[in-house]
């Protein structure tokens, strides 16, 4: 069993604010009041390193090996295998860079749907969703009686000009931050201000965490337009299945099926969702589930991993070939 002093914590990109760059932020606080050695690593430093080094006082990368490696991408996995047992979180299963990597000794899946994903590519991972700080993003005000005020994080404007025309439809005040226009690292404030909050994955677990009410939709460019619509407690484990992406209900939203949604906000709601973060989300608790999972890796089973991996993949290539065979067998009669 190893105590892993020294973990190095990696992301491709760190220059901006969004959902990866909040997770290393929060991995590497969880870490250091575990009281480990931490240092970070990236390819672009901006906005998120700056404060990893301002606030959490920890450095870029300064040793040749490390105990353990978590790193988000498989680009860091190509650079900095070698300097440790290294975990890859996948958090997606569109993005290039949330592929998996055959160099990890292990892999995370942040939600079931990326599990399966992995499973597909030929790797085994372990499910550990979303961690949130739940003493940052936390109760600041109760929310309304009745729902008065929305904040979008959405990050489409075909997503924010509907959501806006169903509000003014309720007479609710609008507001919305699109992290690619107008990001805000102390989203928790305003977040805290409203009484509901539209968004997907680490947006709606960030307002659970709060204590605020979630609405599951957005119009995200790399596929097609989905929504799990207004979050009831109930509906949280199938919803977390795909990460609150919309995935799981896959339902599909006009202005009028907007303002629908907006009408189910229930105020006790609020209290209930932020008991499930606490419960599910709590970075403390993932942590510690990262720390097992490391143990039970070394390199000796991440051999082991890839050749089961080069075995996978060369049944699909033969099995191709015997679907292609028997086509044109088929054809030549």
């Amino acid at each position: 069993m190893q105590d892993f002093k020294t973990i190095l914590v990696a992301n491709n990109h760190l220059e901006g604010i969004g959902g990866t760059e909040t997770f290393t932020f929060t991995l590497i606080e969880a870490l250091l009041k575990k009281g480990h050695v931490v240092e970070y690593f990236t390819f672009k430093k901006g906005a998120a390193s700056d404060k990893i080094e301002k606030e959490l006082g920890v450095t870029f990368m300064s040793k040749s090996k490390y105990d353990l490696i978590l790193a988000n991408h498989n680009t860091c996995v190509n650079y900095l295998s070698k300097k440790g047992i290294t975990i890859q979180t996948c958090h997606g299963i569109f993005p290039k860079l949330e592929q998996p990597n055959k160099h990890a000794d292990g892999h995370v899946g942040i939600s079931e749907e990326v599990v399966n994903h992995l499973i597909d590519k030929g790797f085994k991972s372990k499910l550990i969703v979303n961690g949130i700080n739940c003493d940052r993003f936390t109760i600041q005000q109760p929310i309304n009686k009745t729902l008065t005020n929305v904040l979008s994080l959405s990050q489409s404007s075909v997503a924010n000009t509907k959501i806006e025309a169903a509000c003014k439809q309720l007479n609710l005040n609008f507001k919305k931050f699109n992290k690619y226009i107008n990001p805000i690292w102390n989203i928790e404030e305003d977040i805290n201000q409203s009484d509901l909050i539209v968004g997907l994955g680490r947006s709606a677990y960030d307002a659970m965490a709060c204590g605020r009410a979630v609405l599951v939709y957005d119009e995200r460019e790399y596929t097609k337009s989905y929504a799990d619509g207004y979050l009831k407690p109930e509906m949280v484990d199938l919803c977390v299945k795909n990460n609150c992406s919309g995935r799981y209900f896959k339902k599909q939203f006009e202005v009028e099926d907007l303002v629908l949604e907006l009408k189910k906000y229930n105020v006790e709601d609020g209290q209930k969702l932020r008991d499930i973060a606490l419960d599910k989300f709590n970075i403390n608790r993932q942590v510690e589930k990262y720390l097992t999972y490391a143990k039970s890796l070394n390199k000796k089973s991440n051999l082991l991993s890839l050749q089961l991996v080069y075995l996978y993949q060369e049944i699909k290539i033969k099995s191709r070939q015997f679907r292609h065979f028997r086509k044109q067998l088929f054809k030549s009669k």
